[in-house]
């Protein structure tokens, strides 16, 4: 018997992603990724797009336009010593909550060529609408949590560590080859709508069904609520 995923529409692309790949992605569809992608989080984009710091020579992100919200696993197999940029071994991954990078959108899709976004939760269809919309670029959501292993199966190689004495391990730019990375869920579709937003509003709808008619509690604890909206964050 197929399973849910199996009815979905699917996609395998490779990087870099072009305009023409976008536009077959459907709200809901499945991707799957091979080529070359590069995780860039807070700590790269206030070193590269905000104080303007050139990449260093050969890394050109228009040919790995891909870029993933993740601070991955890493295990460090043979250390770094000066020219000698070392051996990473990444077990596992998953991305991190991409609201938070929002205000960073318009100068990444807008000035570096980035198609793909992946991450956790999504974006707002607001973000989508102003940025994403315009550039022919794409959100593509991580499914849930426990799947790191099965998304580090997907990395084959660690290409370069970027900054990785400045930023950190976690926040430096890690560009990684990939075959067959995913299943991505579409999170946005031409229009900028937001699968992940109209999930959540069915969800609160039915909510409401769940609070309506709830008695007030005889021995309320401390902070229990029985209108759904105190709990729900909006």
């Amino acid at each position: 018997m197929p399973s849910a995923l199996d009815r979905l529409r699917k996609h395998y692309l490779t990087t870099p992603v072009t305009p023409a790949d976008t536009a077959k992605l459907e709200m809901g569809d499945v991707v799957y990724l091979t080529g070359t992608l590069f995780t860039g989080r807070e700590g790269f984009y206030r070193r590269h797009l905000d104080e303007g710091i050139a990449l260093p020579p050969g890394v050109d992100i228009s040919q790995f336009n891909v870029n993933f919200h993740s601070s991955p696993a890493v295990e460090e197999v043979r250390p770094a010593h000066g020219d000698d940029p070392g051996e990473y071994r990444i077990s596992a991954t998953t991305g991190t909550a991409s609201f938070r990078f929002a205000k960073w959108m318009p100068k990444l899709l807008g000035e570096t060529g980035v198609k793909v976004v992946i991450g956790k939760s999504g974006l707002s269809s607001e973000v989508y609408k102003q940025c994403f919309v315009p550039n022919r670029a794409t959100y593509l959501l991580l499914m849930g949590y426990g799947l790191g292993a099965m998304y580090g199966r997907a990395i084959k190689r660690v290409r370069q560590v970027v900054w990785r004495e400045e930023l950190g391990l976690a926040q430096a730019m890690w560009i990684l080859d990939i075959e067959n990375f995913g299943p991505l869920i579409v999170d946005c579709d031409h229009e900028g709508n937001s699968l992940f937003e109209k999930l959540n509003k069915q969800v609160d709808e039915r909510l409401a069904r769940a609070y309506e008619g709830l008695p007030e509690p005889t021995l309320k604890r401390f902070g229990e609520i029985v209108n759904y909206e105190d709990e729900v964050l909006k």
